[in-house]
């Protein structure tokens, strides 16, 4: 929020107490401990004006914690974010002048000068951001009472910022205000289902703000040289990490909030949803299912919306008899067909939901502070929520999906989290509202997930969440929420999907063909493509049924080619999520996370890496004509092995059986065998594609654990590419020079 008026002058009511000096410096193990005036000290007088606290360490290698505060003594009630503290301080240094924590490469250097209070972050002797003249400080509106901690960091020339979660504003947030409230606002708003208080900056380093609650940035918005960020209260707590690439960051980043788990093989596959408000039973879904293999389209998991259940029941967690008599039948038939089944949850219990009088009497719902349940019918008719700080709410949640586990179910689509209370509320563990509002998803999605571990085992478990906050990416997958049927819907899903990925999401997925409304072919089409060279890929829509054929037969061609070609992807694509899983690097990333010594890559939001190797540029307009960057090396055309030289803007045109996909220079490529599965065995019979090879690069074939169960390597010997391979399988190789 914004409490100047420019630069001189403060909001009306708005009083503040700003660092002016450290005044008393004490150091402890790893840390500095800082008396701060927010006055300049002259004389002993001077020392009963306000001052402020703050606290510098190292929770881990690279990363620098900045703990503010002015009264120490108010409540925190929590909740907080689970964080993974490794402990990373080299050394504290004194220096003329200043004070200095080390942690690895990155270092905070403190001003110890009366009257020039500085705060300054360093990787190496790289200047990367730091808090200045009237940065660090406490807000008063002295109408209210209402008070805040706040802090400002640095922006140099032509930085960029991104993050903050999924949100579908300008990609690059410079320019914008970004409020941290989970919101059910669709994809065309500054809502976000997916808050999270940590950017990126194309400098090399990140920030996490370290509050569950609505923190507020203000991104070179009310000064444009800076980027400001307050909590309510009275105690403000971040981090810096250092890089210097984007990787490096998102590294610490991740290895310090959690890394996501690795998604079980046939999650990457194709997902069929009944759709929302559709009309549908157990014949509707079968016709779907046929028509598929009638196609010769590959499908892997089968997902029932909300009607699977009785309506004004959600949730009971009990099949509608009347649509499908027969679920535990139905779901042996699917099954042996091949199909993984999904089913959609929320945490919700409706007042006609059988479940809702045993959910009050046993205390598992949310209470106002008055003690009655807190109850709306928005959405459904008097629902309450679950409350999950409850060891039993949860647990009873729990046991009432696992019948659904045991009779065949094989993931959930964890939905909504977001419309969560706030005011007159008491939670079962006393946790502040306001900072649970955008945690409860975290409660709400580990409940479910680790169920899934539990009963699937480790590896097998997967949902599909709407929302997030901070660790949320822990627990995949995310998809993008409500979007639209056109292609102005789908270049903002391709936005927020970069910026969540910006935060360290590994896995996302989104609503082909957009969720409200139906799209024309042409539409549906080009969002095949995007949706089959995402991590996940999911046909699914609201009130009409997303079977390709009630679009045109060409749709059911394309669909087909896509699937068929990220069926074949799997060997690279699974290598991928593991990368995503062990180091923290997601699968769908943004160009500048890729080439961040390329300029021109700094505002691209229309174009995306698939991994390592791939770049995908997405067809946004029914001529089929697309422009794009293409960064500096050489490329090959994935589908046509066409040979392009970067470096270069492109504008091309092309059919529904094509878009830009590109593979760059030095890329081993393992193709697999399969074009109908993504489960298989991606080292038998691989075939193993150099592309435009130069020098010595291998690549790893995971097996469906995770593991490594071979490793390809090229040399390159007088011009000559050779490849050598500890797989005792059948493999053939192909070089495109």
């Amino acid at each position: 929020m914004k409490f100047k008026r420019g630069l001189w002058l403060m909001q009306k009511d708005i009083t503040p107490l700003y660092a002016v000096e450290a005044h008393r410096v004490q150091t402890g193990k790893g840390e500095i401990d800082v008396l701060v005036a927010t006055t300049h000290i002259a004389g002993r007088g001077m020392t009963m004006s306000p001052a402020l606290h703050l606290r510098l360490f190292s929770p881990a290698e690279g990363v620098i914690g900045v703990e503010e505060t002015h009264w120490a003594g108010t409540v925190d009630r929590g909740p907080h974010y689970q964080l993974n503290a490794t402990g990373g301080c080299d050394e504290v240094i004194r220096r003329e002048g200043e004070i200095v924590l080390r942690s690895g490469r990155m270092e905070a250097r403190l001003s110890t000068e009366p009257g020039a209070w500085s705060l300054r972050f360093y990787d190496g002797e790289k200047y990367l951001t730091g808090s200045g003249y009237r940065a660090m400080g406490h807000m008063t509106n002295t109408a209210t009472g209402q008070t805040w901690m706040t802090d400002q960091l640095d922006l140099s020339v032509g930085e960029c910022v991104y993050g903050f979660g999924e949100r579908f504003t300008p990609f690059v947030k410079n320019g914008q205000l970004v409020e941290m409230w989970n919101g059910d606002g669709g994809t065309s708003s500054e809502l976000a289902y997916k808050n999270i208080p940590f950017y990126m900056s194309s400098r090399g380093y990140g920030v996490l703000v370290d509050d569950t609650g609505d923190t507020a940035f203000e991104v070179a918005s009310e000064n444009v040289e800076r980027v400001e960020f307050a909590v309510k209260g009275e105690k403000l707590a971040y981090y810096v990490f250092a890089g210097p690439t984007p990787h490096d960051v998102l590294r610490r980043y991740t290895g310090f909030t959690g890394r996501p788990a690795l998604p079980p093989a046939w999650s990457f596959g194709l997902w069929l949803s009944t759709s929302f408000t559709t009309n549908y039973d157990e014949a509707t879904t079968s016709s779907f299912i046929e028509g598929m293999r009638a196609r010769g389209i590959p499908l892997h998991v089968f997902h029932f919306d909300c009607f699977w259940m009785k309506g004004y029941n959600w949730c009971d967690f009990t099949w509608d008899d009347e649509t499908f008599p027969d679920p535990e039948g139905m779901l042996r038939r699917y099954k042996a067909g091949g199909l993984k089944i999904c089913v959609w949850i929320n945490p919700y219990i409706a007042q006609n939901s059988p479940l809702f009088q045993e959910a009050m009497r046993e205390g598992y719902l949310i209470r106002k502070t008055d003690g009655s349940v807190w109850q709306t019918d928005l959405w459904q008719a008097g629902m309450g929520i679950v409350d999950f700080t409850n060891p039993g709410a949860r647990e009873w949640y729990r046991e009432k999906l696992r019948p659904l586990l045991e009779m065949g179910v094989d993931c959930f689509k964890t939905d909504f989290g977001e419309r969560i209370p706030v005011r007159d509320i008491e939670y079962f563990d006393h946790s502040d509202p306001m900072r649970m509002h955008n945690y409860f998803t975290q409660l709400y999605n580990e409940a479910v997930f680790s169920l899934l571990e539990e009963v699937k085992g480790k590896g097998q478990a997967t949902v599909f969440a709407r929302s997030a906050t901070v660790g949320g990416q822990c627990f995949p997958v995310h998809w993008g929420g409500d979007n639209s049927a056109n292609y102005v819907s789908m270049a903002e899903t391709l936005r927020a999907g970069l910026s969540l990925s910006s935060c360290g999401f590994g896995f996302w997925s989104h609503d082909i063909s957009g969720f409200e409304s139906t799209a024309p072919a042409h539409v549906y089409k080009r969002w095949c493509q995007f949706g089959l060279l995402s991590s996940h890929s999911r046909l699914h829509g609201s009130q009409s049924y997303r079977v390709p054929w009630l679009f045109d037969e060409e749709a059911c061609v394309v669909l087909k080619k896509f699937v068929e070609l990220k069926c074949s992807l799997m060997p690279y694509l699974y290598r991928m999520a593991v990368i995503a899983h062990e180091e923290g690097i997601p699968v769908l990333r943004p160009m500048y996370m890729e080439f961040p010594g390329d300029p021109a890559c700094e505002m691209l939001d229309r174009e995306y890496m698939l991994g390592e190797s791939i770049l995908v540029a997405p067809v946004f307009d029914e001529s089929g004509e697309v422009q794009y960057y293409l960064p500096d090396g050489e490329w090959t055309h994935l589908l046509d092995g066409r040979r392009m030289t970067g470096g270069r803007w492109v504008k091309e045109q092309y059919d529904f059986m094509s878009l830009p996909i590109w593979v760059r220079e030095n890329t081993l490529l393992p193709v697999g065998q399969s074009r109908d599965q993504v489960e298989y065995d991606y080292a038998d019979g691989v075939e193993i594609r150099a592309y435009r090879v130069s020098k010595d690069v291998e690549i790893a074939i995971p097996a469906l654990d995770g593991s490594t169960q071979a490793t390809f390597k090229a040399a390159v010997r007088d011009g000559r590419v050779s490849v050598t391979t500890d797989s005792a399988k059948p493999w053939t190789f192909k070089e495109y020079k």
